[in-house]
Parts: C-alpha cells; structure tokens; sequence
C-alpha cells in the first residue's frame, strides 16, 4: 500500500527513530508498504519516519539511478561502523518534493544492519549507495539533509523549499 510520505516541517522529521525490537508481519507489511511508496515517488531510499512510523528502519534501491550498481535492501536497526573519504553530491528528499542542495557526504561506509530475517548483517558502500544510506541514516537520526549544509546555503534553500510549497497550495 502506498502511503502518505511527510514533508518538512513534520515534526516527526526531527525526531529520533526508535530501535526495532521485533520483526514480525507488522513490520514486513511496513517494509512492502515502504518500497512501494519509494517507487511510486520514484525515490531510491526511504526512512520508516519520513511515513509517520518512527522506527529505525530504512529501505534503499539504486536500481532507478544508473550511476552504480544496482542494490536493494532491508536495514532495521542500522549503525555506520567505519567511514573514509569525502565527496559531494546534489541530493533529493522525498521530504522536501523539488528541493535539491549539494551535501558534502563520506564516499565509502561499512555499515551494519538487521535484515528482514532478523540475520545482522555487514554491508560495504561506495559512492551513490553511500550517500543514499547516509541522506536515510540522518532521517532516522532526526536530522534532514538540510542540517548538513551551512547559513547562507541553508537560508536560500529553506527559501526555495517555501516557494514551491505556495506554488502547490
């Protein structure tokens, strides 16, 4: 089922995520409700919170953009273990529709997660996965894309994200 995706200022958005403590039909029927909203906003990530269930969990698929490999996960509790290298990227929110800002990111993660099966896993990320993970990982944080750029960047943006908000009222 597609649901209703969030936008800024939603206060749930700067909210902290809460740990999953169990992975029953609830959150399976969570996780295919997720990836269909994704793919019906053609996103390629979506944190559980940006749908009004604070929850740390996230769903990423690459496949849409074809700049890397595809990839597709399921990552319930997830942590960056390790983190090298810098690049910049002009992200996307699905949070803030038609907004896009260049967000200095780490290039390459070793991340790890719980899976659908509840198996904890490692994964390796670089480049456009990395960033994916990292833009869904602040939302889980309570942190949006937005709180990684600094005054004046911010400021116009902010200004932009208001604009296009009246122009759809």
């Amino acid at each position: 089922m597609v649901r209703k995706i969030l936008t800024f200022p939603h206060p749930i958005l700067k909210t902290p995520t809460n740990k999953v403590d169990v992975i029953d039909k609830e959150i399976e029927t969570l996780v295919k409700d997720m990836f269909e909203t994704m793919y019906h906003a053609e996103g390629v990530g979506l944190a559980a919170n940006q749908i009004g269930e604070s929850l740390s969990l996230m769903v990423i698929d690459t496949k849409p953009k074809r700049e890397s490999p595809p990839l597709k996960l399921v990552l319930i509790n997830p942590e960056v273990v390790h983190a090298e290298g810098s690049l910049s990227y002009r992200e996307g929110c699905l949070s803030f529709p038609g907004l896009t800002i260049e967000v200095p990111r780490y290039n390459k993660l070793r991340v790890r997660a719980m899976d659908l099966e509840g198996e904890e896993r490692e994964y390796e990320l670089e480049g456009f996965p990395a960033i994916v993970f990292q833009h869904e990982m602040d939302h889980l944080m309570g942190i949006t894309f937005l709180d990684r750029v600094n005054g004046l960047k911010r400021r116009l943006a902010l200004e932009k994200y208001s604009k296009l908000q009246k122009q759809k009222a």
